[in-house]
């Protein structure tokens, strides 16, 4: 498959699907019936969709994923090294534009183009130090050091050019010191928290879109650790949630079993319920219902 319509399309049901096999059966047309080319990636962003399950939850979606990004890093890589004027540029020293940036171009950076912010290596991890990258001096060790953090999370799997990524953290640390006043102890708490949900493992969906600009410095700056985190930390947080409240609601109130409820998980028939009032008294009671076979839990009213 070389039509990036249908690839787009193909794209959008690996973004629509939860289950682990929907997302396997995607994943495995992606590897069977796509070659790559560095066109096809950047204008279809699939790099950057399959890149994000890396990390996933279940193994078998994350190696499959691992596979698919290394199949198609193989085949960018084959085509650039197959065309001359690749060989020519490879050939010649890249000259920076940026007077804070070194003349020493990162072997990621070299591989991507500079609008594609997903990264298509999956083992590469960049730095100010393997980019070669001059920081900008503030004149404070502080702001110079968390400008340097940001960098280093924010590039650590990125395909982006250095300047790019550079001007991200350069801002994320001006718009954090103009809104705390200073280098005060918020200021300080913001970046870290800013660094540590950045450099996370299991949330390179927030590292991408901040560098392509997807995400706004502006906006990113504002947001709390929870609208910070992945989104399977916040669907295992909201499982949390629900089960704490599930348990919580009707607590001490005896539990029946029953058949007249299916389990929509496993299909079975035997269940365990109770009723609590979580409304006004004129509402109907809530129904918690637990199956017996796998432990799945559900309300209604």
């Amino acid at each position: 498959m070389t039509d990036a319509s249908e690839l787009k399309k193909l794209i959008k049901d690996l973004q629509a699907a939860i289950e682990p096999k929907d997302l396997i059966d995607v994943l495995n047309l992606l590897k069977k019936n796509v070659k790559a080319t560095e066109t096809l990636l950047r204008e279809t962003k699939a790099g950057l969709a399959v890149g994000k399950l890396r990390t996933h939850a279940s193994p078998e979606v994350s190696e499959l994923a691992k596979a698919v990004v290394k199949k198609w890093k193989g085949e960018v890589d084959a085509a650039k090294g197959s065309s001359p004027k690749h060989n020519q540029a490879a050939s010649t020293p890249a000259k920076s534009t940026t007077p804070t940036i070194v003349a020493k171009a990162s072997p990621v950076a070299a591989a991507a183009s500079p609008t594609t912010p997903g990264p298509l290596s999956a083992s590469a991890v960049r730095s100010t130090k393997t980019d070669g990258v001059k920081l900008p001096t503030t004149g404070d060790k502080v702001r110079d050091k968390c400008i340097e953090m940001v960098y280093d999370a924010l590039a650590s799997d990125s395909g982006a050019p250095s300047e790019q990524i550079l001007n991200r953290s350069t801002n994320i640390e001006k718009t954090v010191f103009n809104a705390e006043g200073g280098t005060t102890q918020p200021y300080r708490a913001k970046m870290r928290s800013l660094f540590l949900n950045l450099k996370g493992n299991s949330n390179p969906a927030l590292r991408a879109s901040v560098v392509s600009g997807d995400l706004t410095v502006s906006r990113l700056c504002t947001m709390t650790k929870d609208e910070m985190a992945s989104e399977e930390r916040k669907q295992a947080d909201a499982a949390i949630k629900e089960m704490n409240f599930h348990k919580s609601l009707g607590a001490g109130e005896p539990e029946a079993e029953t058949t007249a409820f299916q389990c929509s998980r496993c299909k079975q028939w035997k269940t365990r319920y109770r009723q609590a009032q979580t409304r006004s008294a004129d509402e109907p009671m809530t129904t918690f219902v637990t199956c017996v076979n796998c432990n799945n839990r559900w309300k209604f009213s």
